[in-house]
């Protein structure tokens, strides 16, 4: 699984009918430290998260799993909203 902040929503006047009901938020990978990391991308939000939330998400086959419907083109999923990190250094 992989950090990112949600940093805006994605609306679409169309869907495939997997993702009828589902939100579409713009999620921009972060590091361990919340620095950001590469490109944003677009996610699949089962979770209701909100804009300036730190979330893990997950991408390729696992992402599709969070549809409940077999055949899904999902390509990265929100998988839950983070609390809280916290970091030990030795």
């Amino acid at each position: 699984m992989k950090f990112g902040k949600i940093i805006g929503r994605v609306v679409s006047s169309q869907k495939v009918k997997s993702f009828e009901g589902l939100k579409l938020v713009l999620v921009q990978p972060v590091s361990e430290d919340l620095e950001s990391v590469g490109d944003a991308i677009v996610a699949v939000d089962t979770l209701q998260s909100d804009v300036g939330q730190i979330i893990y998400y997950e991408t390729s086959k696992e992402a599709g799993r969070v549809i409940e419907k077999e055949m899904n083109p999902c390509d990265a999923a929100v998988m839950g909203i983070v609390d809280d990190i916290n970091i030990t250094k030795s």
